[in-house]
């Protein structure tokens, strides 16, 4: 593996732990880190870190993979598209970080620990807050030895004095007292090597040049710095963001019920949505505008547009924001997308031929998201049909009543049927009946829509709606209708 750090090209990665699903605060980290590489004309790498087994989840990698590259951040290197500085899975990279280890115990910078879990227990009962250094006592050979035939961790060996400090690119300059910092573990009982020791390792042998993660890693950033000047290893830039909460109390959590990217996904929302949100949620540009596509947030952002502050999901502002997008798409598009919710509600209709391209032309506009077309198409079902209160005929504002649909309902049916037989225009049909009955249109056209869908809110008007239900399906309606009003 070339580790010849290449100072002209930016490199970022986004390194999530294979857990099952995508959150959102991972994927807006993975937009940053993706944004700011591509602007900088730069590569956007995933690796996927995965020493914590007990925490993995079968097919977790494949969900990464899908959600990444659904959501357009298409990554240059990975596990799964190869690369020149692979594999880009830790535990496939384990016997990187031995030899490593071991060069640190040789000059002092790490050591072998032999500690019980009874030990460190009984340390935490006694009030310890952190590791006492117990095993960096031992001799160098000996602890070697002992490492043939024992248990052992590897833990980095802290100075006790001075401070360590290191310049965030968002939060500035971070200095900590290195007495504050715990001998970490490097090298796991398993051979395995922990995150703190891995993602230094890994970053530095993969030319990462900016490092973008979530800011409860800002506290153990002096840590890791200590191990790339150890390593004599040029550290890279740090970018640390703050979280996105759920409330003003408490962070986005999966396991809390929170939704994923997946999860909105299923809920009926765009992924262009999702990500252009997403990048609100701790960015803003120099304009007032809050709507971008990914090729504008790629050129748009900038480090100094991000926020010190944690940022609040509002779901009803993705609902707002999702809507635009709905708006905009071509027709084809959506009824592509939104058709596959609106078929499995088909059979509750008992319509023959519903027409669902003229019925998903009046809902486009109508939609947050696209799920809400089984809500708004819901006044097709059937049973409710059949059943609905008569009292709807009634409008104050038209002045129609049950006994002015007892008069219409049937002369509607001849004049319908004669209509479709003919193929003539449905409007002009109606508009003409009204002049000839001396009743207005609106008058007409309410009496007709409610007794073709029994409801009072729909997504088009009485000619849209026997479009939508067909002619046949019409007809038969408007008998079940007027059996209940004789």
């Amino acid at each position: 593996m070339d580790s010849q750090k290449i100072e002209s090209q930016v490199r970022t990665r986004f390194a999530p732990s294979p857990t099952g699903y995508m959150h959102i605060g991972g994927m807006r980290t993975a937009l940053y880190a993706y944004c700011f590489a591509k602007q900088q004309g730069g590569k956007f790498l995933l690796r996927l870190e995965d020493t914590d087994i007990e925490r993995q989840v079968d097919g977790a990698e494949e969900i990464i993979y899908s959600s990444l590259k659904s959501a357009g951040l298409i990554y240059d290197e990975g596990p799964d598209v190869g690369g020149d500085f692979g594999p880009y899975i830790q535990s496939q990279r384990k016997a990187l970080y031995m030899p490593i280890a071991e060069q640190l115990i040789e000059q002092g910078d790490a050591y072998y620990c032999f500690c019980t879990k009874q030990r460190l227990q009984e340390m935490h009962l006694q009030g310890h807050t952190k590791y006492d250094k117990c095993c960096l006592q031992l001799d160098k050979a000996i602890a070697r030895q002992r490492a043939k035939t024992e248990p052992f961790v590897i833990r980095q060996n802290i100075p006790t004095v001075g401070t360590s400090s290191f310049e965030d690119l968002i939060f500035g300059t971070i200095q900590v007292e290195n007495k504050e910092l715990e001998d970490n573990i490097l090298i796991k009982n398993d051979g395995m090597p922990t995150y703190n020791f891995a993602n230094v390792v890994d970053d530095y042998t993969m030319n990462i040049t900016h490092v973008i993660r979530g800011v409860e890693y800002l506290s153990s950033t002096p840590k890791y710095n200590l191990l790339y000047d150890a390593l004599g290893w040029k550290r890279p830039q740090y970018i640390h963001l703050q979280p996105v909460m759920r409330d003003s109390q408490h962070k986005l959590s999966k396991r809390k019920g929170d939704p994923s990217f997946e999860d909105f996904i299923n809920q009926g929302y765009l992924k262009e949505a999702i990500i252009n949100y997403i990048a609100l949620l701790g960015w803003s540009g120099k304009e007032e505008n809050e709507k971008y596509s990914l090729q504008e947030l790629v050129h748009k952002f900038s480090l100094s547009g991000l926020s010190k502050s944690p940022s609040i999901f509002d779901v009803q502002k993705l609902k707002w924001l999702n809507s635009l997008y709905i708006k905009e798409l071509d027709f084809d598009v959506f009824f592509a997308l939104a058709s596959p919710h609106i078929i499995p509600q088909i059979d509750s209709w008992n319509i023959l031929n519903p027409d669902i391209k003229t019925l998903c032309s009046l809902l486009q506009s109508r939609c947050s998201v696209l799920t809400d077309v089984i809500d708004l198409t819901s006044f097709l079902k059937y049973e409710d049909f059949r059943s609905f209160d008569l009292n709807l005929f009634e409008n104050k504002k038209q002045k129609t009543d049950v006994n002015l649909a007892k008069i219409v309902i049937p002369k509607l049916q001849l004049l319908l049927q004669q209509c479709f037989e003919q193929d003539n225009n449905l409007h002009d049909v109606l508009k003409d009946f009204a002049e000839q009955n001396d009743i207005k249109l609106a008058q007409v056209m309410w009496i007709l829509r409610i007794a073709i869908t029994g409801s009072a809110i729909t997504p088009g008007g009485a000619t849209d709606m026997v479009k939508v239900i067909g002619n046949d399906s019409v007809l038969s309606r408007l008998k079940i209708v007027l059996d209940r009003l004789l």
